[in-house]
């Protein structure tokens, strides 16, 4: 599976990282999930979702890497 995000502009430092069922996404998503039950978006504090990814120590990482400070939302 393809990661998608776009970091562009920085609208704050915190981040949200939480599960989406594959259900959930539009059929072009779940075709590319590869089995997986489900992924990880991280949204900023609007709730813009600025990546969508396999697996949550991944979207956390993504996330400092762009000088994010991620949260788990459940």
């Amino acid at each position: 599976m393809q990661t998608r995000y776009d970091f562009g502009a920085e609208v704050g430092r915190m981040v949200y990282v939480k599960p989406v069922a594959i259900a959930e996404l539009p059929q072009d998503v779940q075709d590319q999930a590869e089995g997986l039950e489900e992924l990880f978006a991280v949204h900023d504090a609007e709730g813009q979702q600025l990546a969508l990814v396999a697996d949550r120590r991944m979207a956390f990482v993504l996330a400092r890497e762009h000088n994010y400070a991620p949260q788990p939302l459940h």
